[in-house]
């Protein structure tokens, strides 16, 4: 197996984001492990910029939506046009069909707006009027929000959270690094510059050597008590699903790949548990009242857990 492609785009995108690179290992185990991101940070931070460094150091197609309350399902999975010199409907198609999506500001959008991705997320496929369309492979979803502004935003439902493998914050950049950038930046934009170092067919082959990486009966049974352990902690309402289990296997896997093993250990799991589980698990009152966060809640979970040998 050879995942030092996914390592080149790594330092491809490191030519204009910097100082990201934890950031960017995140967004590229979800790409390996065929999972969605939901990037939460302040405004300003490179969260746009990061999706379109993504996109451009891949030769696939890219397409952005901005997310705005009249934003419509249609606009996303696209509609069936009338098409009067031939006489037959003939299917207009949305942006989803595409290789990468951004879904920009994507808690802007009123509820029903948000879940015209679901199918497309989980399935692949879009449904309309009694159609199905497949994706292009490989498919994913970038979406972002901003976690200040409140006005004029909508909490993402949790069936959507679900589908997203992990919640990744870029943070801001040190000293040092913002000196970085501000030289970087000065005479030109480093982003216009930007070749492609990968191929989508590359990365569906990346993908699916993942799932030859071996995760052990110890390391599937360490996840299981994890996720069973959010599901009876007195602070949570809701505990992760099956899925968060599965998308912490697969995470560790193509973390693993990343790292040039063949196998997954305990403490990728460890490092995953919070990116992959944190924005699944829902809060009591009592805990939000007293300030808990999800994150505390999980760190205080794999505390407890035995790490397998």
């Amino acid at each position: 197996m050879d995942f030092e492609l996914g390592k080149k785009i790594i330092q491809n995108i490191s030519n204009v984001m910097l100082g990201k690179t934890d950031a960017l290992e995140l967004l590229m185990v979800a790409f390996l492990a065929d999972g969605h991101v939901l990037l939460e940070d302040v405004p300003g931070v490179g969260k746009t910029l990061v999706t379109k460094c993504l996109a451009k150091s891949m030769k696939g197609s890219f397409k952005r939506i901005q997310f705005t309350p009249d934003l419509l399902p249609a606009d996303i999975t696209g509609f069936n046009v009338y098409d009067q010199q031939s006489g037959q409907f003939r299917f207009q198609p949305g942006p989803v069909l595409t290789n990468i999506l951004l879904a920009d500001e994507i808690n802007r959008a009123i509820p029903r707006t948000q879940s015209s991705l679901l199918e497309s997320m989980e399935e692949r496929q879009v449904s309309i009027d009694g159609q199905t369309i497949p994706l292009p492979k490989p498919f994913l979803v970038l979406a972002t929000q901003n976690p200040i502004e409140l006005e004029g935003t909508f909490p993402l439902p949790e069936a959507q959270l679900d589908r997203f493998l992990l919640k990744v914050r870029l943070g801001y950049p040190n000293k040092t690094e913002e000196m970085a950038i501000l030289e970087r930046f000065q005479k030109e934009d480093p982003f216009m510059t930007l070749e492609p170092v990968a191929s989508p067919e590359e990365l569906s082959s990346l993908q699916q050597q993942r799932k030859e990486i071996k995760v052990s009966s110890q390391i599937r049974e360490y996840i299981a008590d994890i996720v069973s352990a959010t599901r009876n902690h007195a602070s949570l309402r809701f505990g992760s699903s099956p899925r968060g289990s599965l998308g912490l296997m697969r995470a560790g896997q193509g973390l693993a790949a990343l790292r040039g093993r063949v196998y997954v250990l305990p403490d990728d799991i460890k490092e995953l548990l919070i990116p992959v589980l944190a924005h699944r698990i829902i809060l009591s009152e009592e805990a939000k009242l007293s300030g808990e966060s999800p994150e505390f809640i999980l760190e205080g979970i794999i505390s407890q857990i035995p790490v397998p040998i």
